[in-house]
């Protein structure tokens, strides 16, 4: 199922969303949630927090999708169960792909006419996808731990 939930995360990507987007609307695709909210609330993470070389999108997708599932809802709540899982998946993508960082990843600003141009000239679009697959994999298995060592769907 992991595998299925990845390629759809991928296919969003190619049909015209990005990184951040694609990742959470796959997730919550798998998982049943509809909301009006979902994919816009990502928007403004991808390309690396509005193209300002920050976090990597599908990272930032993610650690949201991550959250629907971990987060708390009450100032009383412990917020570890978020932190632990978003820190699991922070460590297994930088151990996979060597950073976390947008610029770090695709080797380019993406806040730059000349950035842009290198992403298309050198079809990046491929790597990111990947980075979307991937992010999404690794977010999809965090929940499923999560959700069996709590019990919640």
């Amino acid at each position: 199922m992991n595998e299925d939930v990845s390629r759809r995360s991928g296919e969003l990507f190619e049909s015209g969303f990005y990184c951040a987007e694609s990742v959470l609307l796959a997730i919550t695709e798998s998982k049943g949630i509809e909301s009006d909210l979902i994919p816009k609330i990502a928007t403004g993470f991808c390309s690396g927090v509005s193209r300002t070389c920050g976090m990597c999108g599908a990272v930032s997708g993610a650690i949201m999708a991550i959250n629907l599932f971990t987060g708390r809802n009450s100032p009383n709540e412990s917020v570890m169960e978020s932190y632990t899982a978003a820190r699991k998946l922070l460590e297994i993508f930088e151990t996979r792909f060597g950073s976390t960082n947008c610029k770090n990843l695709i080797g380019c600003d993406l806040g730059t006419e000349e950035g842009q141009n290198f992403f298309k000239s050198n079809n990046l679009r491929v790597q990111c996808r990947r980075y979307t697959e991937e992010a999404t994999g690794i977010a999809l298995s965090l929940i499923e731990e999560n959700c069996r060592v709590s019990g919640t769907q």
